[in-house]
């Protein structure tokens, strides 16, 4: 058990480089003042976090014992599949909401932020907490079926089915798997000799490049801010609740699963996380009739910021009660 105040973290957390440049670019956003960063710089920015977080992670599964990975892989299988599940049931509270909406945001929330994902590892590791080396597994695998399943529930409204060939296409294809899978492959075959040449750029500077993407998503969710009075108050309340449930769940499920106390957090952050990136693609082709802007505004101008203040504090007090 780490005795680290759930207080004093929450405290950290909303004084910490990562939240005050979110809140910097937000602030930024309302005021009219143009920081955002060009399209080609954050493209490359989320290609050198995908691409860097599975090179460490292949590194590290190099070097761990595969048999201890096995069950919290398919116990965040499982939890990938039930979250979108839980959400389309709980947005049913909504009643403006049509069921392919519904599927939207579910597929999105069943999804995983590479960005609260890298800040709870940059937490973990500032803080000395212990973490598996397979985590970024955890992120790969619960990518995948939360979005199948959501776009699933959602597809059941249509008169047409959603082209699966290419949906799956575009999960298992899209920027955000490859480069993980891929760079864990090159981080595995490589290993540490291989690795320690890229350590100062894929390392070194990625508490710094991270600083810059959330100053930039700080000022896209502070840009898309008045679209929340368009979606309404109950839709804002399901994005801040249904992180901290789906959250919990994670933790219990990764401490039930066998892993340790940094690991059943890095579970619940997955958990909590609704995804901007990835689910955006993959939704808009197989659910062409939802209306996007619900999802992304949700996830990116509600749940992130939470999650990144005081979601965080919140599973890992979590994590640290049930170890």
């Amino acid at each position: 058990m780490y005795k680290i105040s759930t207080v004093n973290l929450a405290f950290e957390n909303l004084t910490s480089v990562s939240a005050l440049v979110f809140a910097l670019g937000f602030f930024a956003a309302r005021i009219k003042s143009d920081i955002r960063i060009p399209d080609s710089s954050y493209q490359l920015i989320s290609i050198f976090l995908l691409f860097g977080i599975g090179l460490k992670g292949g590194v590290a599964m190099r070097q761990s014992n595969w048999a201890d990975a096995i069950l919290p892989i398919l116990v965040t299988i499982l939890v990938g599949a039930l979250i979108p599940l839980l959400a389309f049931f709980a947005l049913r509270l909504i009643r403006k909401l049509a069921d392919v909406d519904r599927g939207s945001v579910a597929a999105h929330y069943g999804s995983t932020s590479l960005v609260t994902f890298t800040a709870a590892l940059v937490f973990l590791e500032s803080s000395g907490v212990f973490y598996e080396p397979f985590a970024v597994a955890l992120l790969t695998v619960m990518e995948i079926p939360g979005l199948i399943v959501g776009i699933f529930l959602g597809s059941r409204a249509l008169s047409t089915a959603p082209s699966w060939l290419h949906t799956m296409r575009e999960i298992l294809l899209g920027k955000t798997v490859l480069l993980l899978v891929g760079g864990m492959i090159v981080g595995a075959i490589s290993g540490p000799a291989g690795f320690a040449k890229v350590v100062p750029f894929f390392v070194d500077l990625q508490p710094g490049i991270l600083a810059l993407f959330l100053l930039h998503l700080g000022f896209v969710a502070g840009s898309q801010f008045e679209s929340i009075k368009a979606t309404g108050l109950p839709l804002a309340v399901f994005g801040v609740a249904f992180p901290v449930a789906a959250g919990c769940l994670g933790v219990v499920a990764g401490d039930l699963s066998g892993l340790s106390t940094g690991g059943s957090f890095v579970l619940g952050v997955l958990s909590a996380s609704a995804s901007y990136i990835a689910a955006p693609a993959a939704v808009s082709i197989a659910l062409p009739k939802a209306n996007l802007s619900l999802a992304v505004t949700s996830s990116l101008a509600v749940t992130f910021p939470f999650n990144l203040t005081l979601g965080m504090p919140i599973f890992f007090g979590f994590a640290n009660f049930l170890a």
